[in-house]
């Protein structure tokens, strides 16, 4: 078993280890991905945990999986549509106070197992240029977030 780097979900920084490659119809080698509601929360739970600032791709990522559009996310953060289309394109660095409402907001809406406060997340709310990698295991139940 090797680790995939699983891009399906739109973002260029998940890596999955434990998934045991399957033989499809022709006898190629294929990756199949069981319980993905359960990886796209723990992809969440990553996104949500980095020490940094979040890319525009991840909020992207976040905001589809809480299950909003450009326009209700903007009424939870006080900025308009356009705003978050830039955010999510990487053409504006995200605003870190509506950053950190985001992060807290997928926390209570996803349910992601989080036992800071607010300030741990605010203070991660900062802008940066590094990618931050998204390291999960894969297990017989589900998956689970390495430890950074």
């Amino acid at each position: 078993m090797s680790t995939y780097h699983y891009t399906e979900c739109g973002l260029q920084n998940v890596y999955i280890a434990g998934l045991a490659p399957a033989m499809d119809e022709d006898g190629d080698e294929v990756i199949e991905i069981p319980f993905i509601n359960g990886l796209h929360t723990a992809i969440a739970h990553g996104i949500v945990k980095h020490a940094k600032g979040i890319s525009g791709s991840e909020l992207r990522f976040l905001r589809s999986e809480i299950g909003l559009t450009q326009a209700e996310l903007a009424l939870l953060v006080h900025a308009d549509k356009q705003t978050i289309g830039r955010w999510e394109r990487g053409e504006w660095p995200i605003d870190s106070t509506a950053e950190t409402v985001i992060r807290r907001l997928a926390i209570e809406k996803l349910l992601i197992p989080y036992d800071q406060g607010i300030e741990v997340l605010a203070r991660s709310s900062v802008q940066t240029a590094e990618t931050q990698p998204i390291n999960i295991n894969a297990t017989g139940q589900g998956y689970t977030l390495e430890a950074a």
